[in-house]
């Protein structure tokens, strides 16, 4: 994971972007839960500050690159496709919360 976008990494906001279901099984400390069937209905009261450094997460790296693609052309300067939980909680050295 590229942490350029933000001079500070530990500083941003991690975006899972499973479903419901999944985030419960496990996510990075800290992160919100903003499904990608979810992020053009939601991302304008979720995510407020189109400059706040964002850093996305899913399964495998694929639904988190979809969603940083759309959130890019919605105008956020700062996103980042952190790829899988796992890696950005070893990257953001956050553990991972269960429930």
């Amino acid at each position: 994971m590229d942490t350029t976008a933000s001079s500070q990494p530990g500083d941003c906001l991690v975006v899972d972007v499973r479903s419901p279901g999944e985030f419960e099984t496990g996510h990075v400390d800290g992160a919100i839960n903003l499904p990608l069937d979810r992020l053009s209905a939601d991302c304008t009261q979720a995510l407020p500050d189109k400059s706040q450094p964002l850093v996305l997460c899913c399964l495998s790296g694929a639904r988190s690159g979809m969603a940083a693609q759309w959130l890019r052309q919605q105008g956020y300067q700062q996103v980042l496709n952190g790829g899988s939980v796992g890696s950005v909680s070893l990257q953001l050295q956050r553990p991972i919360r269960r429930g």
